[in-house]
């Protein structure tokens, strides 16, 4: 999205709390951030997604003001904190290394933050044992950090940045050094905890899962540029571009021709759809996810073609099916075994047009083989 104004989320921003104004930021000839504009609500969970280098974590650093932009307004509350230090701003930030103090017992990692605040220890024990009480861990007081799981230090870390009470809970990448296991079951402690809170989180990764699973707002970054905002619905089922239906979970993006509205030419053959307004007989990307596709009788096909390879991944088959000189890439829980001659239907509701790409930050990820 080169060369045009950030895209602001559809209408009436309604409790805004954090509004980023013309964002850039460069290291040397490297522009992280190109005149970003971003505005996030209270009481939101905003997730920051993108692969690495895609300014995301830039982004919420200059948030946090651990870094300060080249150009552009960080307004909090309507008050403009660009060149505010980190420890005046009403928020906190959470890790992916949690930084815990190895020598201090957990009461004393989560009291830390409180006691340079000069509060009372009466203020402190409360505080200690609401906030041990809200991450499940009662009872820890005593306990040192190298004796917890990786899963419990998290939970300590986030325990330590919620008792300062802040508006705004940034997280980068927290769960990133978590198995698969513990990061799912914090997934839904993170939940917990926001809507038990009932405060804002920003969080950053780049594990769709993470964004889809957690998120109330997606913000899907590339290159420096937004890309798209909205729902996790939204991003999942509406990708605005071939970058996000690429890096947004598994698509089939193939090129078409849009004959009419309604109406597309896929690989010499037409499909109906429900897009209109993209004009006659115009060149466009068309998305199909996998799990939207059926395969069916060869006669029952709008196309036929030829199952060449099959993995069983648990909760359903994954197939490659050779069909119009394009290799189909087709999730369901039916098999349908190598080498077998199959249909493609694909309902008219499943098939997304997106204009082709205007820039490299739109493109699909190609990865070398």
């Amino acid at each position: 999205m080169k060369g045009a104004m950030q895209c602001l989320r559809m209408g009436i921003a309604m409790n805004k709390l954090i509004d980023l104004q013309n964002i850039t930021k460069a290291y040397g000839d490297n522009i992280v951030l190109d005149d970003l504009n971003l505005y996030i609500k209270e009481n939101e969970f905003l997730t920051l997604l993108g692969p690495s280098g895609c300014g995301k974590t830039t982004t919420l650093r200059i948030i946090g003001g651990f870094e300060n932009p080249d150009k552009g307004n960080v307004i909090f509350d309507g008050k403009n904190i660009t060149k505010l230090p980190p420890n005046q701003r009403q928020l906190n930030t959470v890790f992916q290394k949690y930084a815990l103090f190895t020598h201090m017992t957990i009461a004393e990692n989560i009291a830390f933050g409180l006691k340079i605040k000069k509060k009372s220890k009466s203020y402190i024990d409360d505080k200690i044992k609401y906030a041990l009480k809200l991450v499940n861990l009662d009872g820890y007081e005593n306990r040192k950090p190298d004796s917890l799981s990786g899963g419990q230090q998290q939970r300590i870390a986030i325990a330590r940045a919620i008792v300062n009470e802040p508006k705004v809970l940034l997280l980068d990448e927290p769960l990133g050094a978590l198995d698969l296991k513990l990061r799912q079951d914090m997934q839904y402690e993170l939940i917990r905890l926001k809507n038990e809170l009932g405060i804002t989180f920003i969080y950053v990764t780049h594990d769709q899962e993470e964004a889809l699973t957690m998120s109330d707002t997606i913000v899907v970054m590339n290159q420096g540029y937004i890309q798209q905002i909205g729902t996790p619905e939204d991003i999942y089922n509406e990708p605005t571009n071939a970058f996000v239906a690429d890096f947004i979970g598994e698509s089939n993006i193939i090129a078409g021709t849009m004959i009419q509205d309604k109406l597309v030419n896929i690989l010499g053959t037409n499909f109906e759809c429900v897009d209109v307004g993209f004009g006659k007989n115009k060149p466009v990307d068309v998305v199909i996810r996998p799990e939207d596709i059926d395969l069916v009788a060869p006669e029952q096909g709008t196309i036929t073609g030829r199952v060449t390879s099959l993995i069983f991944k648990g909760v359903h088959y994954e197939m490659e099916v050779m069909a119009n000189g394009h290799e189909w890439l087709v999730h369901s829980t039916d098999l349908s075994p190598v080498g077998s001659e199959v249909g493609i239907h694909v309902d008219p509701f499943d098939i997304q047009i997106m204009n082709k790409p205007e820039s490299d930050d739109e493109e699909a990820v190609i990865l070398d083989e």
